[in-house]
């Protein structure tokens, strides 16, 4: 069945600016209608979402499916499986896989085993450089035509400057956005976790802002001299945040996202729960969540591998400005970095794991408990940075119930408690740092294209 009537659920649209109880109407896979006391045509099937939202399909447009070559960490089948528990209608894969997607071959590939295997809609960006390796610039004209949808060399940076600004030029050419892991190497050198208190009580080797920041810096520099539309991947750092705040006024192209885990947590984690409840407790979840109390939420020990990540977990104050940009629309855009890896790899010291955790299941939770139950942003507003955001940003036909629009539509209480678990997860890697946590907001259906492709449980009722 692709044809479907959702009845009673407030239905929120940020793209249409709607925000009211309503029904949503789906015929052959597309949105028919929106509106009250609608009726279907006969043999349509009844989604009750009395007391839920219903919005456009999420997308999630920074996710690592580790296919081709890595499918020991996940795979489209279950990469998508995952998006579609979360919520996700729509995940935009990165090309750092092995061999990279920097050719028109593998993008074709990918393609055809998302159709074949993937639950929710995948899209591809391509590799900036051949093999990301920095040297070359990829087929950009190619990979565009084989049908990516932007260019990133993300898990790397690109460090020679002209040769960003080539990327820049053609990107610009073929009306691509860019994608930028913001990652200065020779600030950076060989950091895992934040420079500052806990890096020097911790022992380990820091890992700069500025070595962000300097990255950012040049990208609005290149996005003003080449009007290329450049997305700044995963922001951490505060003075990230001042750069593009400012360049945005003066109406540069340039534009960042942010990740759950840079503005829920921070460096103390990686000091285990003890010393993180002592130093930085308060900032996790706002005492207007009353029932979040620390003691609610699991221990980990020092040195946890799942709390490594790039860029990685900052200080109090990064993290408060990474909150005051999504607040202020600094950062218009809300992403997961899902970046599954084997247990084996990261239950190594702390110094050899992989960088990286998985995130489409918990992502919806985080952003609501973060930003909208601490009154930070409306719910609205956190729908926008998950639909018409990324799709206006990537130019896709996505993110809004308009009629005739793919019926990609996102069911989820904004209420419900749940304690998420390993058992929970449909990825196929469990390198997540949010085991055993009590979270409140949790997806109940995932609709694409007219088709119920997950749900916590059965809301059908036959015509």
């Amino acid at each position: 069945m692709n044809s479907l009537i959702l009845t009673g659920g407030r239905v929120v649209d940020p793209a249409n600016k709607f925000d009211s109880v309503a029904d949503v109407l789906i015929i052959d896979g597309k949105i028919s209608a929106v509106g009250k006391n609608l009726s279907a045509p006969a043999g349509v099937e009844t989604f009750d979402a009395k007391g839920k939202i219903v919005s456009p399909g999420l997308i999630d447009l920074h996710v690592h499916l580790r296919e081709p070559g890595q499918t020991a960490k996940e795979n489209i089948a279950t990469g998508t499986a995952a998006a579609a528990r979360g919520g996700f209608t729509s995940i935009v894969c990165m090309p750092n896989t092995s061999p990279a997607i920097d050719n028109a071959g593998t993008v074709a590939l990918i393609h055809e085993r998302a159709k074949d295997e993937g639950v929710v809609n995948v899209f591809v960006t391509g590799a900036i450089t051949k093999g990301i390796a920095g040297e070359e610039l990829a087929p950009i004209g190619g990979l565009k035509k084989a049908g990516i949808v932007a260019i990133t060399d993300d898990g790397h940076c690109v460090q020679n400057n002209d040769l960003m600004r080539r990327a820049c030029e053609y990107a610009k050419m073929f009306g691509l956005p860019i994608f930028d892991h913001c990652q200065d190497y020779s600030l950076v050198t060989d950091g895992v976790m934040h420079e500052g208190y806990w890096s020097l009580m911790l022992g380990l080797r820091g890992w700069p802002s500025a070595g962000e920041e300097m990255i950012v810096a040049r990208n609005i520099l290149l996005a003003e001299l080449t009007g290329a539309n450049i997305q700044c991947q995963h922001l951490s750092a505060a003075g990230s945040v001042a750069l593009i705040r400012e360049a945005k006024k003066r109406g540069v192209s340039i534009s960042g996202e942010a990740c759950p885990h840079h503005f829920t947590l921070t460096d103390a984690a990686v000091a285990g729960s003890e010393k993180f409840w002592a130093q930085d407790g308060k900032s996790l979840f706002t005492s207007r969540i009353k029932h979040h109390a620390s003691s609610a939420l699991p221990a980990w020990p020092a040195y946890d591998t799942n709390f490594k990540m790039n860029p990685p977990l900052r200080s109090a104050k990064d993290r408060e400005a990474i909150l005051e940009g999504l607040a202020d629309g600094t950062i218009e855009i809300l992403c997961s970095d899902h970046a599954p890896h084997c247990d084996y790899e990261k239950e190594v010291e702390f110094d050899y794991a992989p960088f990286g955790i998985t995130g489409l299941e918990t992502e919806l939770a985080l952003s609501l408990m973060q930003l909208v139950h601490t009154k930070r942003i409306s719910l609205a507003d956190m729908i926008a940075k998950f639909t018409v955001n990324p799709a206006r940003l990537l130019n896709l036909n996505k993110g809004t119930l308009s009629i005739g629009a793919d019926a990609d539509v996102t069911v989820f209480d904004p209420e419900q408690e749940w304690v998420f678990t390993r058992e929970d997860s449909a990825s196929k890697s469990k390198n997540n740092p949010f085991f055993g946590w009590q979270l409140k907001g949790k997806a109940v259906a995932t609709i694409v294209g007219g088709k119920v492709v997950w749900s916590e449980k059965s809301e059908l009722v036959a015509a």
